[in-house]
């Protein structure tokens, strides 16, 4: 085998422009091939990405009444929806899906929150229990988080974030200030900053206002107080962090089945009111599937010039057949046999397209990077084809490499050696 091998390398390099030649059909197509494959996972990461966020795995659980969620600034608090207590909260950080589990209540502000005579306006209003911070990677920038005594005396205390902090103190500090909320007056003890800060690419103006949703100011109080400016125990959403983003859905299905057995249904007001996960992932999963059959297409055009690489390989090993009939036949006059001269035949086939392959894979790393440089267009290079596509490149050698090596290992000695 290592002698086929050194052999193939000698008459390889002894017509370098010719075997160049005849490889480049299997370095577009490879190139291609890598190119294609890197920007079809990049682009589809990004999709995943820029739908649900990069890395914190979480999946919202709301209250919707039809197909809209569920208001309670604007709308009653409706019957039938009960509290969801330890024991759901408990059935919930069951799933196997999910690695934490948060329950909260939220409303906006609607100019009921004031410092002073500055009023918030847009933003949000939480009322947390004492993993929220947790799941969303809420970190402490002044004073001091909730501790169990804010949760279980009922303290009128607040965390703002960064936003709010701008909003109402100019970025300033804004610790042991005062915030008026809906007539009640709650110390701030702590300003939160999320640390995880995902900023997607904007393409168009529905992105921007899903964005810009999300860059609201937003004021926490512990759950337990949340009765005290809102006089009700309202209902509450519900957020669960999946192990891994493929998790996302199935745990957000299984967390709303389990909060939609506890609705009374019997009533009229509740019959319309279901919880429902977001299906963020199975979007990114459309938009996915919906450029499936592009990409395919693509990769089966590339194929193609493997295809013509393939025919070049098969025309130039005839051509080196007929050109070393003499050597063919004194080989078999001194006593080679037919598998030896197909194996030395078809090893230089495959050393040759797997030359191609290889300068093809480094060829379309590369193209990938312009590719993804000047399109704007994400990349993400796929091992799993780098390898496949080498392996690729020497089955072609072989397939098309067998013909003219079958032709050479048949030749009759005699008239090998007659051949002028």
């Amino acid at each position: 085998m290592l002698e086929n091998i050194s052999l193939s390398f000698i008459g390889i390099l002894s017509h370098k422009v010719r075997s160049l030649l005849t490889m480049l059909g299997i370095i577009i197509g490879i190139a291609s091939i890598i190119a294609i494959v890197s920007t079809i996972k990049g682009t589809n990461e990004q999709i995943k990405n820029n739908l649900i966020g990069s890395g914190n795995n979480t999946v919202d659980i709301s209250l919707y009444q039809g197909e809209w969620a569920l208001d309670l600034s604007y709308q009653p608090i409706p019957a039938g929806v009960p509290v969801i207590d330890e024991e759901t909260k408990s059935k919930l950080r069951e799933i196997k899906e999910a690695e934490a589990v948060t329950v909260y209540r939220q409303r906006l502000t609607s100019d009921n929150v004031y410092y002073l005579n500055k009023s918030l306006s847009g933003g949000t209003i939480l009322g947390i229990d004492e993993d929220y911070f947790d799941i969303f990677d809420y970190r402490m920038t002044q004073g001091k988080g909730f501790s169990k005594k804010d949760y279980t005396d009922n303290r009128k205390v607040a965390i703002i974030d960064n936003v709010t902090l701008k909003g109402l103190f100019d970025g300033g500090n804004a610790v042991g200030k005062i915030l008026d909320i809906n007539g009640e007056v709650f110390e701030i003890i702590g300003v939160a900053e999320i640390g995880t800060k995902f900023e997607p690419v904007i393409e168009n103006i529905k992105d921007y206002y899903t964005y810009r949703s999300d860059e609201s100011g937003k004021i926490f109080i512990p759950s337990q107080s949340w009765p005290i400016p809102f006089l009700f125990d309202e209902p509450q959403n519900c957020t669960l962090k999946a192990v891994d983003t493929d998790s996302m859905t199935n745990a957000g299905k299984k967390a709303a089945d389990i909060l939609n057995s506890r609705l009374k249904t019997g009533s009229d007001s509740a019959e319309s009111i279901k919880y429902k996960s977001e299906s963020l992932l199975e979007q990114a999963k459309s938009m996915q599937d919906l450029s499936a059959s592009t990409n395919t297409m693509l990769i089966w055009i590339a194929g193609i010039s493997l295809l013509v690489g393939g025919i070049g390989v098969m025309n130039i090993m005839l051509v080196s057949v007929t050109e070393r009939t003499r050597e063919i036949g004194l080989k078999k006059a001194l006593g080679a046999k037919k598998s030896r001269i197909l194996a030395q035949f078809l090893t230089e086939a495959s050393v040759l397209t797997s030359i191609g392959g290889i300068i093809g894979v480094i060829s379309g790393i590369g193209l990938s990077q312009i590719i993804s440089k000047f399109a704007e267009v994400p990349v993400s290079i796929s091992g799993f084809s780098v390898i496949v596509s080498v392996i690729f490149s020497m089955l072609v050698g072989i397939l098309f490499g067998l013909l003219p090596s079958l032709k050479a290992s048949k030749l009759d000695p005699i008239e090998a050696l007659r051949y002028e």
